[in-house]
């Protein structure tokens, strides 16, 4: 009897080995969000809808991001947000795309197996991000969201290697306890620092700006930004050591000094913002990161909050959904922001798997992809094209004829599903409706359940219609605005 081989990868042995390694392999969500935001802030072109689709391609990263989004750390108004598309409004840009960068990587790297030191690696860089941040509000800089971003990915080559080390994490551990020096002993088993492994980690994924700056070693004059990443891990460093010793003295020197407020004061601040990270730990769904925060400031655990929950229940989500489109309806229309919105009542308040808005071609023979949800695509750039077929005539064709919108079912509808749609969407239970500009289609939606197969029903259906319903009468106001 032959036993079965199972084939196993090879270790990496050098520093690009791991670079890729965690790029490719351990990281590829992150890796691939890192760069289609970074294609999107570079384009002066793109914005708001391009940015919620990224984020909204990815079910975990969405929930992640808008408990964060209405946690009383981020949104001191407490304004319900239910929607990626109302957090941008709210919150803008800068800050939803920092939040993406930071939830997604935490996204990557948190999983049942973290060993204790890659939790404490995740609760240092945490802590330390709150503080720095805290330390840029004081100081006005100018973007105190990029300076948290900085400070949270500052030892991305720690918290990625202890993540997904393996023997070799061991064999490093081995090697402290027996006496030698953290850098010493990942030079020894690895032939590299774990501090050279971060700035090949940044390059690779081109994190760039103050990330980077902060990261790269050897510097000359430092950047008082970058001087304000470091000063977060010294206040982390002093608190652990405790309020009487000598380190955390100095630093609450240095503090007052940079800050010009008094030490008290100062004082005060490191106990909220030690309170602020532990929470922002549970919210980002690192609870053994949150309690090591709280344990090593000399503070006792304390139990998760159902206060900023995401919400769960689909009805209340489409009303929460539909209270946000009111409200876009009631004043000056932006019209990306209201069809965004309504893509993503569909996707989310109804439960779809992949919703996309296509507009019709200036030849009328065809439908070009304008926003896309859920579909798995090599890039977001990737745009799909449907032609319109009236001889026989295909379900894009027939839908948009259709001012109430159509429930296909291939059993029934199977003459509708030709070979080339069939191609780019494969045969689904479908909702497709037009979006209108008074009596006159220019656009479609289409959503469907083509990855969980759940059965479409005919409340599912009477809710895709009402949205889409919404999108047609702002449509109708924003002509009427003249725009």
């Amino acid at each position: 009897m032959n036993t079965p081989v199972t084939e196993t990868k090879p270790e990496p042995r050098s520093l690009e080995e791991w670079t890729a390694m965690l790029r490719d392999r351990d990281m590829p969500i992150f890796s691939n969000t890192v760069r289609s935001v970074n294609n999107i802030i570079g384009d002066d072109k793109k914005g708001v809808m391009e940015l919620a689709s990224v984020i909204l391609q990815d079910p975990n990263l969405t929930t992640q991001l808008l408990k964060l989004s209405n946690s009383i750390y981020y949104n001191a108004s407490r304004q319900k947000m239910a929607t990626v598309s109302r957090a941008i409004v709210l919150l803008g840009t800068e800050v939803l795309r920092e939040l993406t960068l930071a939830c997604s990587f935490l996204e990557a790297i948190l999983s049942p197996t973290n060993q204790r030191r890659a939790n404490e690696e995740i609760a240092q860089a945490i802590h330390a991000a709150v503080h720095a941040k805290a330390l840029a509000i004081a100081t006005h800089d100018r973007s105190p969201e990029e300076v948290f971003v900085a400070a949270l990915l500052h030892n991305i080559g720690n918290i990625s290697f202890w993540c997904f080390c393996g023997a070799k994490g061991d064999l490093i551990q081995a090697l402290v306890k027996d006496g030698s020096s953290q850098q010493a002993a990942e030079k020894q088993v690895l032939g590299f620092t774990l501090a050279d492994l971060g700035g090949s980690l940044s390059k690779a994924w081109n994190l760039g700006g103050l990330i980077e700056e902060s990261i790269r070693k050897n510097q000359g004059a430092v950047n008082p930004r970058v001087g304000l990443v470091h000063l977060g891990y010294e206040v982390v460093e002093a608190l652990r050591e405790g309020p009487d010793t000598k380190q955390y003295g100095a630093c609450l020197e240095k503090i007052a000094a940079v800050t010009r407020q008094p030490k008290q004061a100062v004082r005060e601040a490191l106990q909220k913002n030690t309170e602020a990270a532990a929470g922002i730990a549970r919210h980002f769904g690192a609870h053994e990161a949150s309690d090591l925060i709280r344990k090593e400031a000399g503070q006792p655990s304390e139990p998760e909050t159902a206060e900023t929950a995401p919400i769960t229940d689909r009805k209340q989500l489409q009303f929460q959904i539909l209270q946000d489109i009111t409200s876009i309806l009631s004043g000056r229309i932006d019209i990306n922001l209201l069809l965004e919105t309504v893509l993503e009542g569909i996707q989310r308040g109804i439960g779809m798997d992949r919703t996309l808005f296509a507009l019709l071609t200036t030849d009328k023979l065809a439908l070009r992809e304008k926003v896309s949800l859920g579909w798995r695509k090599d890039s977001y750039t990737q745009k799909l094209v449907f032609n319109l077929a009236k001889t026989p005539p295909n379900l894009f064709f027939q839908a948009l004829s259709n001012h109430d919108g159509c429930w296909l079912n291939p059993e029934q509808d199977g003459t509708l599903f030709t070979a080339v749609d069939t191609k780019l969407v494969g045969k689904n239970p479908c909702f497709l409706m037009p979006v209108c500009a008074g009596d006159k289609p220019i656009g479609l939606i289409y959503c469907d359940r083509a990855y969980n197969h759940q059965a479409l029903s005919e409340d599912d259906f009477r809710a895709f219609r009402h949205f889409v319903q919404q999108a047609n009468i702002g449509l109708s106001l924003y002509r009427l605005q003249g725009r």
